[in-house]
């Protein structure tokens, strides 16, 4: 039988539609330094629905249930290189520090290769004036935060590497692995990514103005809200790619691959789409203002 207490501890909750039921110790016990232990630790007042008490937060419901999972049971989950991206995504803003710890951790024991260089051994190296790991092994390694500008890293293995908020201005990644990678608010302005493969690649935030990404495999890469103005997408696959909100002002895509691209409430002024295929792509809410739109398949 549920006594008041009980009932007074749960929590609903509306996360981008979806509902969850869950309780306040759930929420504080595991990760007390988090967002949502600090929303429910009795400190703030809470602005619930109408209708049956349910708090809203304006993020994507789709991955919350491992969220939930983890804080139940401290266990991270296998998913997906793009599934694991979007929910890397997701603890960044929850602050939960501990679920980005376990989700790295797990990405590493999936079958990869032991990477050859450690987060120190390329601090040592960048204090060089020219760095070169061309082809290294670098897969899983944590190289967020680093001043990694003009480093060169073509043909080298970056699969599922943390370059979040790493500056990596004029970087060059031609002919990289960086499938899964999380480039979350990187600065990567006038990069190289020539022929790259980063399929499943978090791009969210990015600063991508002026990089080449030629003939690079963006396949269900989420580029959210990046600056990709006058950046050369010339024949890259951006199929199932999620662009929404970012801006592509006076980008070119000739030839590029938009199969079901998300591109709702993009900038796509003066873009360059000639020729495009844009029957498959969603463009509401898209600002096409003088694109270059001539024999482009809508």
């Amino acid at each position: 039988m549920e006594t008041s207490s009980d009932l007074s501890s749960r929590v609903r909750l509306n996360i981008g539609g979806k509902k969850f039921c869950t309780t306040i110790d759930t929420l504080t016990i595991r990760e007390p330094d988090s967002m949502l232990a600090a929303m429910f630790s009795g400190r703030h007042a809470m602005c619930q629905e109408s209708k049956k008490g349910y708090v809203f937060i304006d993020r994507d419901g789709k991955h919350f249930r491992h969220i939930l999972n983890w804080l139940r049971d401290g266990v991270a989950p296998s998913l997906s290189d793009p599934d694991c991206s979007e929910l890397l995504r997701e603890a960044d803003y929850y602050q939960l520090l501990g679920l980005k710890d376990g989700i790295k951790d797990s990405r590493r024991e999936v079958g990869e290769v032991e990477a050859e260089l450690t987060r120190i051994d390329i601090i040592k190296c960048i204090q060089s004036e020219r760095v070169r790991f061309r082809g290294v092994n670098l897969s899983g390694i944590d190289l967020s935060k680093l001043d990694l500008s003009l480093v060169d890293f073509s043909y080298a293995c970056l699969r599922n590497v943390f370059f979040s908020r790493t500056n990596l201005q004029c970087a060059k990644f031609r002919d990289a692995d960086a499938a899964g990678s999380i480039f979350h608010n990187a600065i990567l302005r006038e990069c190289e990514f020539t022929g790259a493969n980063l399929r499943g690649a978090l791009l969210a935030g990015t600063n991508l103005q002026s990089a080449n990404l030629q003939d690079a495999c963006l396949v269900d890469c989420s580029f959210c809200g990046a600056d990709l103005r006058t950046a050369h997408l010339q024949n890259a696959d951006l199929t199932n790619a999620n662009l929404e909100g970012a801006n592509l002002e006076g980008a070119n895509l000739k030839g590029a691959k938009l199969s079901n691209a998300n591109f709702k409430g993009a900038n796509l002024q003066r873009a360059y789409l000639r020729h495009v295929n844009l029957r498959e792509a969603h463009l509401e809410g898209a600002n096409l203002g003088g694109a270059n739109m001539t024999g482009a398949i809508r």
